[in-house]
């Protein structure tokens, strides 16, 4: 069994939906040796840009590439060339998804907390378990049960086998409690069928109605108005379960607003009784494009109810756009659900340089550039390739921790520091092409203007005033061990024809970066680093004094 268990060492190139770009280790495990293909979890493989090895019990390495990573539930597929294994026939590992039992004795094989071989103990408790939560903003798996044990796995054992004592994979590692010793398992029901079609070359089909369902005990649905008549038939249909699928979550701006609400019971699935979520998935999955009949209680009501099925990877982004070191893709079905907002806008997963400038932190979702719509990333692609270098764009946008309030920023597009492309997930080759943005050229020159300073009871401060700037410093990169980015501080002009600041190092702290200066709190213009002391905490910053055409401003 070992030989098949390898440990992942994952590096996510690019932020992504609801992952970091990090350096992390987990587990997986081989289920087709002919292929190549490694089972492990949805955020192991993660939903964006990654690079991966697998490592053999013989400490043979070898490359892995993603094949499919699950638009909701928390499985994906690795795919490794068999070739470069010299030393090593991994073990298939067989999935059984049909032997998880209440009770049964299970073994997690592993890398736990960064072993390379643990094997952990635990009796499957829960095979109903609702999906585990991990958070605003994190990947959350829906619409599935879980299975529960007393394993107390922990990092490194994402993606474990849980095994039999034959030897047969039960369920898929997924997460856990540290408040307490649970373990969390993906059952293999919907990774099978997606395995298989892999196998078969063949696309894998994934429906939705963009609702999200819980399994609710009979108990708590007869208080919602289940008649005593249709329990009957349900639990004589299914005599092992204990409650039903309710309707939690409508996703706004979905075709199902409209005609479901949170609390709706669903009774039957195309005229057949459904209490699962597997029942539920078979419908969706093999549909899409099709349409759907649900029977439905409301409030001791039956409803019919018929909804297009839509497909599930057309809510699931697959590209992102990278300029100025900034990383944004469409908003994502996991976070629009998180927030109770349409899924429309373009996520923001690194703001990087430019849009880090502005102070437009990660987790925004932009919806209007230059007073313009942004509803898709097609659209906002559209908006900023106009833009050229140092040209000034207003963005509007709302933030995950705050869907409710509207925010507004400028933003100045880079094209020096940074190239701008535009990079498509390709699961042939398991990686993301990208395609560069042609170059723009400059912005326009900045016209000269004039201000004047405002006087005030201390004369002292009206000699002052006209020989002191505003200083901006912006860095692109970490440089020297500088990690801050964005700097500010006053500069007192030594040169006023010439157009020469003092400034300290601690305002411009390399030479490297964007320097602005604003004059009298009104006229803003870009400077450049002329010089920098070795030792003393001074450096020196020019700027174009035409620019600030008859500002009165004076050496000090």
């Amino acid at each position: 069994m070992a030989t098949g268990v390898v440990t992942i060492q994952v590096d996510l190139a690019r932020a992504f939906d609801t992952e970091w770009n990090m350096s992390s280790q987990a587990t997986g495990f081989v289920v087709d040796a002919k292929r190549g293909l490694i089972l492990t979890n949805r955020h192991v493989v993660t939903p964006g840009p990654v690079t991966a090895q697998a490592v053999f019990l013989n400490r043979e390495e070898v490359t892995l590439y993603p094949v499919y990573r699950d638009p909701v539930h928390d499985f994906g597929f690795y795919r490794y060339d068999p070739s470069k294994l010299r030393f090593i026939k991994p073990t298939e590992l067989k999935l059984y998804p049909q032997g998880a039992q209440v009770g049964r004795e299970i073994r997690v094989i592993g890398n736990d907390a960064g072993e390379q071989l643990s094997i952990l103990a635990g009796t499957l408790a829960r095979l109903d378990r609702e999906a585990p939560n991990y958070g605003l903003g994190k990947y959350n798996d829906f619409n599935t049960f879980y299975y529960q044990a007393a394993s107390s796995t922990s990092g490194g054992s994402s993606g474990s086998p849980v095994i039999d004592i034959e030897g047969r994979v039960l369920a898929l590692n997924a997460g856990g409690s540290s408040a307490a010793a649970s373990s969390f398992y993906l059952p293999l029901d919907r990774v099978t069928r997606a395995l298989q079609l892999i196998q078969d070359g063949k696309p894998v089909a994934r429906g939705t109605l963009q609702t999200v369902f819980v399994y609710t005990p009979f108990d708590e649905v007869r208080r919602l108005g289940l008649p005593p008549e249709t329990e009957t038939e349900v639990r004589r249909k299914f005599p092992d379960n204990t409650g039903m699928l309710v309707v939690s979550e409508v996703q706004r701006g979905s075709p199902a607003e409209e005609t479901l609400e949170p609390g709706d019971i669903l009774v039957k699935i195309n005229g057949e009784l459904g209490a699962d979520f597997d029942a539920l998935a078979g419908v969706l999955d093999d549909g899409v494009g099709k349409t759907v009949t649900l029977e439905i209680q409301r409030g001791g009501q039956a409803f019919e109810r018929q909804l297009a099925i839509q497909d599930l990877y057309e809510v699931t982004p697959n590209r992102f756009l990278e300029f100025g070191d900034s990383v944004v893709h469409d908003l994502s079905w996991q976070q629009a659900r998180h927030i109770n907002v349409p899924i429309r806008g373009v996520y923001v997963a690194n703001p990087g340089y430019a849009l880090g400038a502005a102070a437009v932190p990660r987790g925004a979702v932009i919806t209007e550039v230059d007073g313009k719509p942004i509803p898709s990333l097609a659209e906002f692609e559209r908006v900023v390739a106009g833009l050229k270098d140092a040209e000034r764009a207003t963005v509007r946008f709302f933030t995950i921790d705050d869907p409710k309030t509207a925010q507004w920023r400028v933003m100045r597009m880079d094209r020096l520091w940074y190239p701008a492309r535009v990079c498509t997930r390709n699961d042939e080759l398991g990686t993301w092409p990208c395609s560069p943005w042609p170059e723009d050229g400059d912005a326009q020159p900045q016209k000269p203007a004039t201000t004047s300073y405002a006087k005030t009871a201390d004369p002292i401060v009206n000699r002052l005033a006209p020989s002191l700037v505003l200083v901006n410093f912006d860095m692109p990169y970490s440089v020297s061990g500088i990690t801050e980015r964005n700097y500010y501080g006053t500069g007192v002009i030594v040169d006023a024809e010439r157009g020469l600041v003092a400034v300290d190092r601690n305002t411009v702290p390399s030479p490297i970066g964007d320097v602005r200066l604003t004059f009298a709190g009104t006229i803003e213009i870009p400077g450049r680093v002329e010089y920098l002391h070795p030792l003393h905490n001074l450096a020196m910053i020019s700027y174009d004094p035409t620019l600030i055409g008859a500002t009165p401003a004076r050496a000090a």
